[in-house]
Formats: structure tokens, sequence, C-alpha cells
């Protein structure tokens, strides 16, 4: 790992950290292209907002339809994924006993949009149960499309999911789906920058990334992807001057859901410095890095914390996020206390009846970084401030 990018980064130098997966973080030359856009918006507010931004938000597109490997048309930004799960969920054509299929392992905020969507009309949103650990690729389909039934419409999947931070055989699960004729809508917040997305090879009929994640870009940027048949089934969540445009271009789909009327699109303008930024640095050297130091870590935090690995500890299952069972029974003062008291930061998640613990590496954290927290939780264990899961 080179140490050096630490400097690169705006973070507090004072605090070890490996919750990178939460909010991301900016590199400064990426946070001064932001500056610099904002400092364009307010030198030309007018002209910006209604003449050049247009311009420049397609620029941008363009620089991630090439990174994400699909046109540009298709993709529109919007502030985070959960923004882009409440546009496909409010207007997905569901009716009285229809059912979205998921997982059991799924980010709680999607969760709450589907839930909610679902029980206005009477639909079901089917939380399929999956084994923890997972044992094979092959299990986890046969477990998850064990949920199918003649009423189910779509399914919906995170690509790596958040509080277990495993990734998923989602493209096995998109061809089984659409062999089936079903729907997909892939929840990928954590997959930019971190792992290779190739939409046109994945098939997912709508997909959402976080930019403001992995690939480094200023809070607020994210996009939503649908496959071009399907674009006129959503509408958009903010009904602006984009709804029968006076003014309508080419695509209905970036006119329903990028005329937002006045707000700060500046954000969505970074991404293609961000992924000038990762190409000095070869970044898919750098996550190989990474990948490798989580993975040779995890069975020792495991054995630290007498739990069993949730999944495979290979390329399939793990990439810079890992999750270990922990047993305490107070996560939110657990986290906070390992931020104040050792000056970690590090997410210590409920999800239903279990908490994890999950670390993030990047291109600035070192083995020395993990070393810190495992000397931590050796210590909260010494004292009997933590129990040994198993």
């Amino acid at each position: 790992m080179n140490t050096n990018l630490r400097a690169e980064f705006l973070l507090n130098p004072d605090i070890t950290f490996l919750n990178f997966g939460s909010f991301g973080a900016c590199p400064s030359i990426i946070f001064d292209d932001y500056i610099a856009w904002q400092r364009a918006l307010e030198y030309e507010p007018v002209q910006f907002i209604t003449q050049k931004g247009f311009q420049y938000l397609k620029d941008s597109r363009i620089a991630l339809g090439n990174y994400v490997h699909c046109e540009a048309d298709d993709l529109v930004f919007v502030p985070n994924p959960s923004y882009a799960i409440n546009i496909l969920a409010k207007s997905f054509p569901l009716q009285a006993g229809d059912e979205i299929l998921t997982t059991n392992l799924e980010y709680g905020a999607c969760d709450r949009t589907w839930n909610y969507y679902c029980r206005k009309v009477g639909a079901k949103y089917v939380r399929q149960p999956i084994d923890l650990p997972i044992v094979s690729k092959e299990v986890f389909i046969e477990q998850f499309f064990a949920g199918l039934t003649p009423n189910t419409k779509a399914i919906f999947i995170s690509h790596i999911t958040s509080s277990t931070g495993l990734i998923f055989p989602v493209k096995e699960i998109c061809e089984i789906a659409k062999e089936k004729g079903l729907f997909t809508i892939v929840d990928g917040a954590h997959v930019p920058g971190h792992i290779p997305l190739d939409l046109s090879d994945l098939q997912a009929d709508a997909y959402t990334g976080a930019c403001h994640k992995w690939m480094m870009t200023p809070k607020g940027c994210s996009f939503l992807y649908v496959k071009k048949e399907h674009q006129h089934l959503f509408d958009p969540l903010v009904v602006s001057w984009g709804y029968e445009s006076a003014n309508p271009s080419h695509s209905q789909f970036l006119d329903y859901h990028q005329m937002q009327g006045t707000r700060d699109f500046s954000a969505f303008l970074t991404v293609p410095k961000a992924l000038e930024f990762m190409a000095a640095h070869n970044w898919t050297e750098v996550a190989a890095k990474c990948r490798a130091l989580v993975q040779a870590n995890a069975l020792r935090f495991c054995e630290l914390l007498g739990a069993i690995p949730i999944a495979p500890i290979t390329d399939d299952f793990i990439g810079q996020l890992y999750s270990i069972p922990i047993c305490t029974t107070q996560p939110e003062a657990l986290q906070q206390h390992l931020y104040h008291h050792y000056h970690i930061e590090i997410p210590v998640m409920r999800h239903e009846q279990q908490v994890f613990i999950r670390y993030s590496v990047n291109a600035f954290n070192t083995q020395a970084d993990l070393d810190h927290l495992y000397h931590a939780l050796t210590e909260l264990l010494a004292a009997g401030e933590l129990c040994k899961k198993w």
C-alpha cells in the first residue's frame, strides 16, 4: 500500500479510519474540483443552471458511462442510492398480491422503501432468509430462489451488502431471473471503484451505485441506470420542469430525473476528475492490494472474537470490506468507545438479531491500522467489555 496516498485525503490524521464503506472520503484534488464547479456556478448562476449545466452533466455522464460500460443516456445522477430506489419502488407497476423477492441481508433504508410502497398497494416484500455462513455461490442462489412464487414480479438484491460487506453473485442471479421473466433491480451502492462493474454484461434492468463511496467523489453523487426499454415506467420522484417539458430533450428519462429545479449539482460534475485520479494511481492495483490486506487479516479477527467467518474468504465474496460477528449488547456505545478512546472510526452495526463490526481498507490504510484495531479489541475482551461470540 502506498502510505503517501494518505496525504491526498482530507481525513483527520489523528484517526485510524477503517470506515471508508459508509460515506467514502474525498481526496483533495477531487474536492478542489468540486469547489471549482461551485465557484463556476456562483460566477454565472443563471447560465450555469439553465444552459451550460446540461452539457457539463452530459460530459460527466459520458465519463461515468464509459467506466461502468453503458450508454450515457441510460444514466441519471441522483444524490444517493436510496433516492434511486425510491424512484424505482414508487413507480414499479405493482398490484395487490404481487411480490418483490429480496434477501434478509439488504440495506435497512431500502427495506423500508420497498415495505412502504408494497403496503400502499397490498403487495408483499419477501425477505428470503440466507444462511450464514454462506457456503458457496450455488447454495446462495438456491436459497435465494427458494423464495420465488408465481406472484414474484421482480427481484431486488445488493451487489455488495452494507452490514455484512459480502459480494453477492448478482450476475448469475440476474441471468436466472431474466430466464424467468422477472424484472431485476440491483443495489450497487458499494460497487463503483471497489470491484469491476460492467452493466452491459450484468444485464440488470435497473442498477444504482454511489460515486461518493469507493469512487471518492464529494458526498451526494450517485447514479441510477435503467435499461432503455424500461425507462418509460419510472416517473420523476420530484415533478418539475422536466415533466411535460416546454423544451424536451431527446430523452424523457433525462428530462424527468435531471431537470429538478434549482439545486447544486456540482458533486455530479466531479466524476471525470475522480476517474482521472483513479487512473493516475493505478486503482485496479490499489484495490487488489487493499483486498489482499482485508482477506489476510480476516481469520485473525474471527479467531480473536470467537466468530465463524460468514463466507469463504475469497474474491467471490470479499472485497475491501470485512464484517465479523461480535458479541456486544451495546453496539452503538462500542462504536463510540472505539472512536473516543482508541481514535478508531469503524462501524458496529445491528442486523436483525446479529451485530457486526466491519472494517474497510482503502489506499491509505496499512497493516498498522488493523493492528491498532486488533489491540483495542484485545483490551476490551480482557476487560470483560466484550464476550466471545461462540
